[in-house]
Parts: C-alpha cells; structure tokens; sequence
C-alpha cells in the first residue's frame, strides 16, 4: 500500500472509531482525540476543536514522530499521543475519549491509584490493571510525562478527571480499550448503588492473573 493510500484508509478508520466513540456517549463536541501510524516517522491525527462525529478527510493533520507537522491543525494533545509512539515500538494507534462512567468513577474516588479490577474477571484477564494517571491539566507536557511508568506495563487509563486514553497494536484494539473500560465502570458503578463488591478469593485473583500473564499485553 502506498503512503497516500494509507493515508486515506487511516482517515476513514478514525472517522468510524470518532462516530462509534460518540454514539456511544463517550465523546462530546469537540472531545477526544485519535490517532494512527501510518510509516515508522508519521502518525494521522484528529484536528483541534472539531466535533469528532462530524470530521471529514480534508479536516486530519499528519506530524512526525519528532513533533514536526507536515500538514493540518492537530489535536491539543499531540503531545500525550507522540510520547506513547515514542515509548512504545509496537503502538499503531492511540485513542482518548471522555466517557461519562468513567470520568465519574475518578471524580468520586479521587484517592483511587487503579480500578478495582479484581471484582471482575473479565476484566483481570482483558486488560490486567487499570492505572489511574492523577490529574494533570489537559493538553499539558506534564500529562503526557504522567504516562512514563506505565506505558511499559499496560495500554489502557483512566486519566483522573479527564477521560479514558487507550493505545493499541491496531485502531480497533485502541478502540476496545475504551470501551472494555467505560463497560467496566458502569458495572462497579451499579454494583456499588446495590451493596459493596465482594472481591474473588485469592487464589481465584492468582489464577486469572496467571492466565493474563500467558494473554501478554493486549487487549481483549
């Protein structure tokens, strides 16, 4: 496939992933922001203050790796996208979206370092753990250096206040996380309305750990 061909599937798998992401509820106007590489030094990215369910073709930006932009008007968070493709070699997309049950769940437990993934197996085996980045402004440096320690270790977080970020090895697992995390907290969220989650037994929490293990860094 050539770089233009590329190009041009990108835009249109980022636009169906934006229309998804706001069916759902998980994006708002001009919220959010997706991304795709398309060669070892470029990526496809969102444009700045345009409603995702509505981009065209015309409105992506295309940056290099070292942050320089070839064409167009970027997403404000250029930044935490290009420190994921920096960190990790095999990141092929990166989305971020401000789904309301999960941005709810670190308003309200805004002491919490991770969710509390080990009432639900389903999520133990899909995604492991799922960190939670305390609160750095928007679009910042800081927020995109907030990642460091994680990136090496999972692929999909809560950003304290801020929405969910996920990257993949594919847009479609990119994608996933997103959802797979947003299902995630509506779940506790019920759960905790009706009593208090009961964890499973230790050796239950080993055995799904180990199984996760053998999964590798994917998500499910």
């Amino acid at each position: 496939m050539d770089n233009n061909s590329a190009e041009l599937e990108a835009k249109i798998n980022i636009i169906e992933v934006c229309k998804q992401l706001h069916q759902k509820n998980m994006l708002a106007a001009g919220d959010g922001n997706v991304s795709v590489k398309i060669s070892d030094d470029e990526i496809i990215i969102t444009p700045t203050g345009k409603a995702k369910a509505y981009i065209a073709p015309n409105d992506f930006a295309k940056v290099k790796l070292d942050g320089t932009i070839v064409y167009g008007n970027p997403s404000s968070e250029l930044a935490m996208h290009l420190k994921i493709y920096r960190s990790c070699e095999q990141a092929k997309a990166v989305v971020h979206a401000h789904p309301t049950h999960t941005i709810a769940w670190s308003l309200a437990r805004p002491f919490d370092i991770e969710l509390p993934c080990e009432v639900l197996p389903e999520v133990l085996l899909s995604l492991g753990r799922v960190p939670i980045i305390p609160y750095a402004r928007p679009s910042s440096d800081e927020l995109a250096h907030a990642l460091d320690q994680h990136l090496q270790f999972n692929k999909v977080f809560i950003l304290q206040r801020h929405g969910a970020l996920s990257w993949g090895e594919s847009l479609d697992e990119g994608y996933f996380g997103i959802e797979r995390i947003e299902h995630s907290c509506q779940i506790l969220y019920l759960a905790y309305q009706m009593g208090q989650p009961i964890q499973l037994d230790k050796s239950e929490i080993g055995a799904l750990k180990d199984m996760r293990r053998s999964i590798g860094l994917k998500t499910l």
